[in-house]
């Protein structure tokens, strides 16, 4: 978790909060949903708070997002977008995550028009 508040700052990606682990703690967010095929690896995870982790259940990052910005909260799209490229990058270098890849080319592409 220090690694991913570091690379994106204390602030949750979804809401904007900031995240000081007392009143609002950092949890361990996947952009690409594990049940989406998404791997626990540092590239697919954001930090955010537990409000926004649980409430986003199985909703795509741009279904989130468009959701988070009609309640008026600011959230951090450039870190998604960041997140996405950033696992395209590993995949193309690891290999496998056949189910992954494809996701997240799609949500980038729906993330470019927006």
């Amino acid at each position: 978790m220090e690694l991913i508040l570091v690379r994106d700052g204390a602030q949750c990606v979804w809401c904007g909060r900031a995240l000081d682990g007392a009143m609002i703690p950092a949890t361990t967010e996947h952009v690409v949903p594990r049940i989406k095929g998404g791997p626990s690896w540092i590239e697919n995870e954001v930090a955010a708070c537990q409000r926004c982790n649980g409430e986003r259940g199985h909703l795509t990052p741009a279904e989130w997002l468009d959701e988070c910005e009609r309640r008026g909260w600011a959230p951090r799209r450039d870190v998604i977008v960041a997140s996405l490229l950033r696992l395209q990058a590993a995949i193309a270098e690891r290999g496998g995550q056949r189910r992954a890849r494809p996701y997240a080319a799609s949500q980038l592409r729906r993330l470019a028009r927006s």
